[in-house]
């Protein structure tokens, strides 16, 4: 039951490309809605389960920070589906786990293994395939943007894990840390918006908004409190394995829903990407000392 839970909110988090280009508005206010309309529920969820969120005000403070990051994160990815696709855009997103092992080696002095360090250039070199070369059958408005655009989607995201986890110490609720990083993620949105992105509106239309709000229910809300309530229950190994299904389900519903027809570089380079991620998340980014337990 609990792996159908943790597979269902991840099915559920697919779909978030596919709503954005459905909904057809600019990066940062499908963002900014993207949360705003998440808040309503989590606040209510919230509220029924309070009386065992014990976190002290500095960890809700750091769990609004880590909103922060999920802001850039997924305005520049928002901009990355526009230009490369929804199924390419979400791979790249992935490559997340490469710089986790680089950011745990630089604040956490966490050697990389051997395996990390042999995966970096299997995944670059995925990520510049994905990008076309410049071929004219490379699927996507504007490919080499959109992969270098993924790319940083991928560091934004790392900070945004990094930081939520932290966060959390306490194992409070999920509904409690997921409604702090959800309010940063609408603050840091609606000031990207508002500074940065030229189209940004806050104008209610439909169906553009009903595709945000499906964003939010299914996504932001129903999907992150699965996996939340489902993985850690789970090994940590299998829980790693089960994300990676999100990108591939994201690459099977643009070829479905918007005949998102890659290349075959770009399908080689999905492979590469997705086969050093598998890779890493098999054996590991960081050296564990001898003395540490073995995960169950």
């Amino acid at each position: 039951m609990i792996r159908l839970l943790a597979v269902a909110g991840i099915i559920g988090i697919s779909f978030s490309a596919v709503f954005v280009r459905l909904a057809e508005v600019s990066p940062a206010t499908a963002a900014f809605f993207r949360a705003a309309y998440a808040l309503p529920p989590l606040a209510l969820l919230w509220a029924m389960t309070r009386g065992g969120d014990h976190r002290p005000a500095p960890m809700r403070w750091m769990a609004v920070g880590s909103g922060l990051f999920l802001a850039l994160d997924l305005t520049v990815w928002h901009r990355s589906i526009e230009l490369i696709g929804a199924g390419l855009a979400t791979v790249l997103a992935n490559t997340q786990l490469v710089f986790v092992g680089l950011i745990a080696w630089a604040v956490h002095r966490e050697r990389p293994t051997v395996m990390a360090f042999s995966t970096i250039p299997i995944v670059s070199g995925g990520v510049a395939l994905i990008s076309g070369l410049g071929r004219g059958d490379a699927y996507g408005d504007d490919p080499l943007a959109g992969a270098a655009l993924g790319v940083v989607t991928g560091m934004a995201y790392t900070g945004f894990l990094l930081v939520f986890r932290a966060s959390n110490r306490e194992l409070a609720p999920p509904a409690g840390p997921l409604l702090d990083a959800t309010a940063g993620t609408a603050a840091g949105s609606l000031v990207a918006g508002v500074l940065f992105d030229g189209q940004f509106s806050l104008a209610l239309a439909w169906p553009e908004h009903g595709w945000l709000l499906a964003l939010a229910l299914s996504a932001q809300v129903a999907g992150w409190l699965l996996i939340a309530a489902a993985l850690p229950r789970l090994p940590a190994l299998e829980t790693s394995v089960l994300l990676l299904i999100q990108p591939m389900a994201t690459v099977v519903w643009g070829l479905v829903i918007f005949a998102e027809y890659l290349s075959a570089l770009q399908w080689l380079g999905v492979a590469l990407v997705l086969g050093g991620v598998a890779a890493l998340t098999l054996r590991g980014s960081v050296e564990r000392p001898a003395s540490a337990p073995a995960e169950a």
